[in-house]
Parts: structure tokens; sequence; C-alpha cells
């Protein structure tokens, strides 16, 4: 069996994730399994380094899929290319030692959230940001990321809670820039919990809107969800970075 790594990227607005789900093709995972299985003539089944939310984006998005085919991986890549949708596309198509695992080896990922933060309006990048005219507190929103650093029980920043998954998490950098009407927000760290950045981003709104104070943010670890902030719309999150 041969093993096969994928770097790809998506606009996720008409998508409802990357898992695919039954009764429904509307999926990165399953379109790419679709193709891969009608390219290759056997079913494939492929393993993303993480599930994206419905309706959020990847710019850097990796996977990796068995196959006992022997097409060569640029014929792959060609013929990905010709299937796929346009909202779909795979950078690169290569072989890759057998252990390797998308998911499983992932040593950090970086999340950015596009925040539109101006009055102006927002035609063109619309399906991309979220829309927030009012000013933000950038000094006070960093002093409550320095706070979420490190390791710590993130089980208020997780939408779904599972008894037999822990939530402890580590992030290792948090970055606020302003690029001229948007505000991004990039999260580095070795995991996420289900709608855990669009919630670190919803928590630090709160703060830069002067509605929690900066301080507070330790008193979340290990409280529960009402405790964070509201969860912001998926279409400003976007996976732009795996490492291994």
């Amino acid at each position: 069996m041969r093993n096969i790594r994928l770097d790809l990227c998506y606009d996720g607005t008409r998508y409802r994730g990357w898992q695919r789900l039954p009764g429904t093709e509307d999926t990165i995972q399953g379109k790419l399994e679709q193709a891969l299985s009608r390219i290759l003539d056997e079913q494939i089944q492929v393993c993303g380094s993480g599930r994206t939310d419905a309706g959020a984006h990847a710019l850097g998005q990796v996977a990796n899929f068995h196959c006992q085919s022997q097409m060569p991986a640029d014929q792959i890549l060609e013929a990905l290319r010709r299937y796929l949708p346009e909202d779909v596309g795979i950078y690169s198509c290569k072989e890759c030692a057998q252990r390797f695992h998308a998911r499983l080896n992932a040593a950090a990922k970086t999340y950015r959230y596009r925040i539109w933060n101006s009055q102006d309006p927002c035609v063109f990048q619309r399906r991309y940001v979220t829309v927030m005219p009012e000013a933000l507190d950038l000094s006070a929103m960093e002093q409550a990321a320095a706070h979420l650093i490190g390791e710590h029980d993130f089980s208020a920043f997780c939408a779904a809670k599972s008894r037999k998954k822990s939530t402890l998490r580590r992030l290792d950098q948090i970055q606020i820039c302003r690029q001229g009407p948007e505000l991004w927000l990039d999260f580095t760290g070795n995991g996420f919990l289900y709608n855990m950045a669009r919630i670190l981003a919803g928590t630090l709104v709160e703060v830069g809107l002067g509605r929690r104070e900066a301080d507070t943010i330790p008193a979340l670890f290990g409280a529960p969800r009402s405790a964070a902030g509201p969860l912001l719309p998926a279409r400003g999150l976007c996976l732009m970075e795996v490492r291994y």
C-alpha cells in the first residue's frame, strides 16, 4: 500500500465542513474521496490534519490516503485538479513514508480569524471576514491574549465536550495585527478543540469592546462553556498552516 500526502486549500463557503457526512456530498473530505476513488478505481479514504467547521476555509490543509494504485503522484495531481470543483485546490501530491499520518503527526497548527473592523462597506471579502465596525482596543486584547499562552484546560472554549476527550491544549502564540480595514487574530498551538479558535476570537473581541477585563481570562480555564465569549461566525476562520 502506498501512502500519499496532499497539500490543499479550499473556500469552505458552500461546504458543511471537512468531515464526510451521511446523505450529502457537500464536504471537503467527501469531494476528495469521490474524486480519488474515481481516478484510482478503488475505494479511497482520506485523513485530514483536522476537521474545519462548516463554512470555514483553509489555506494550508494537509491530508493523506493509502492506495493500491501505481499511478504516479504527478498524474494523480493532474487528475485531481481536473475533477475537483474550482473552490478546492491541490498544491501538491506526493508519496510519503508509510507511518505518516496527517492528523496524528501534526505538531502545530495556525488558524487565522479575520475581522472587517471598519465602517466602510465590505463587499468583496464578505465571504471570508466577520464584519464588526465597532472600535476595538487592541492593547487590551493583546493583554488578554498573553494570559491564554501555555497549556491550559480550554473546556470553556469548546462548543461540544466529550467525557473521554481531554480538554488540555497548548497555545504557543497569539498574534493580533491590523491590515488596513481588517484585524487578524492568529492562533498557533498543538491542537484545537471543536470551535475553539472561534470562541477564542469571540472572547478577545469582548475584551476589545470593553465587555470583559483582560485579567479575568485565567478564571476561564476549566470553567463551563458559558463563561467564555461568543462563537464567532465560521466564515472568518481559515486554517493557515500545519507543521510536522
